[in-house]
């Protein structure tokens, strides 16, 4: 809702104390707000590797667990995911938004593989998820600046390989998804 010049001349002409209470209460009701401050106002942006590799922690432990089924291993992969995008609200990490989700990928592939070579029912819905997932990856570092993508060649050509010859392949070609990159 846009506020009305007239109410916009009237907060501003309120006494300074009574901003600073007016503003803390409603940045108190954004969660997200509140951490993006955090980090900027507090951590002044120097955790950005921190946060990354809390991430990448994380991820690695749950690659390495059992997963009784691919759907249970896709939403491991979603609330990751999910992860990855509040670190890049709170921090406009791009760079880390692209090597967490190759990571993300890369780890699933590396620790759970055989659960991921063939293509059946029950992996159906989590080889579409990691296509889907590759093709965004794919078209973001298409618009990233092209001198980082030394930084990514070696995992993002071994995550290739394993999109094209693991369960998510079909997908991949009907998404067009390269068998080389860059």
């Amino acid at each position: 809702m846009a506020l009305e010049d007239e109410l916009k001349r009237a907060i501003v002409a309120m006494p300074q104390k009574e901003k600073d209470k007016l503003l803390l209460r409603l940045v108190a009701k954004d969660d997200m707000l509140v951490k993006r401050l955090e980090f900027e106002l507090i951590e002044q942006g120097d955790t950005v590797q921190e946060r990354r590799d809390d991430i990448k922690r994380r991820i690695l432990k749950v690659a390495k667990m059992t997963h009784d089924s691919p759907g249970w291993m896709m939403m491991d992969m979603r609330t990751f995911s999910g992860d990855i995008s509040q670190h890049i609200k709170i921090t406009k990490d791009k760079y880390g938004e692209i090597e967490l989700t190759i990571y993300l990928l890369l780890t699933f592939f590396e620790y759970q593989s055989e659960m991921l070579r063939v293509h059946n029912s029950k992996s159906d819905s989590c080889a579409e998820y990691i296509a889907k997932k590759a093709d965004g990856l794919m078209k973001k570092l298409a618009k990233f600046d092209t001198d980082y993508y030394v930084d990514f060649e070696r995992d993002v050509q071994q995550l290739l390989d394993y999109i094209h010859s693991h369960c998510p392949r079909s997908y991949a070609r009907t998404l067009d998804i390269p068998k080389q990159w860059p």
